[in-house]
Order: C-alpha cells, then structure tokens, then sequence
C-alpha cells in the first residue's frame, strides 16, 4: 500500500523529469547576453589580467632586486670576516714606513 510520504519508483522518477523540464524551460526563457555588456566585462577582465601579471612581475623583480642584495651583503660580511687583503696589508706598511721616515 503507497501513501503520501512514501511515492512509487515511477512517481519520483516523472516529478524529476518534470522539474528538469521546468528547469531548462526558463533557462531557455532567459533573454540572451548583452553584446555591449558582455564586451564590457570581457576587457574588465583582461585588464584585471593585466594588472595582476604587472603586480607579480614588479614582485618578481623586487624579490631579485632583494637576493642580489643579500648576496652583495654576504660578500661583504665575508670579506670584512677574512680580514685585509694582501695589497691593504702592503698598503699599511708603506704608510707606516713613510710615517717613521717623516719622523726622522
């Protein structure tokens, strides 16, 4: 025995291809996309595209900007960690040898 709350196989399946009809009726119903509109937010989208490859490039850039830093930074470090070089080292002697010839 069916009841209200409990539909034959047959009734659910024609109330599905019922709502699927009235589904695609008002899709179909539905007016067609202004040209004008579409247009328009089809270069709103491009330049959206535009502006967010500038944002990554200028990011890019500035994140090799600040790498080349830091190894410039890092040279530094590690050439003021090894000391004077061999010519600074030449170049102090002198200094300090015409500095005892002045004095004499």
């Amino acid at each position: 025995m069916t009841s209200y709350r409990d539909p034959s196989w047959q009734d659910r399946i024609g109330r599905a291809a019922d709502a699927k009809q009235k589904a695609l009726d008002q899709l179909r119903a539905r007016p067609a996309a202004d040209p004008a509109a579409l247009a328009a937010r089809q270069a709103a989208g491009a330049a959206r595209q535009a502006e967010q490859a500038a944002k990554r490039a200028a990011d890019k850039a500035a994140k090799a900007e600040a790498k080349a830093e830091a190894r410039v930074q890092a040279a530094d470090a590690a050439a003021l960690a090894a000391g004077p070089t061999e010519e600074e080292r030449k170049q102090a002697r002198d200094a300090r040898y015409a500095a005892r010839k002045s004095r004499l």
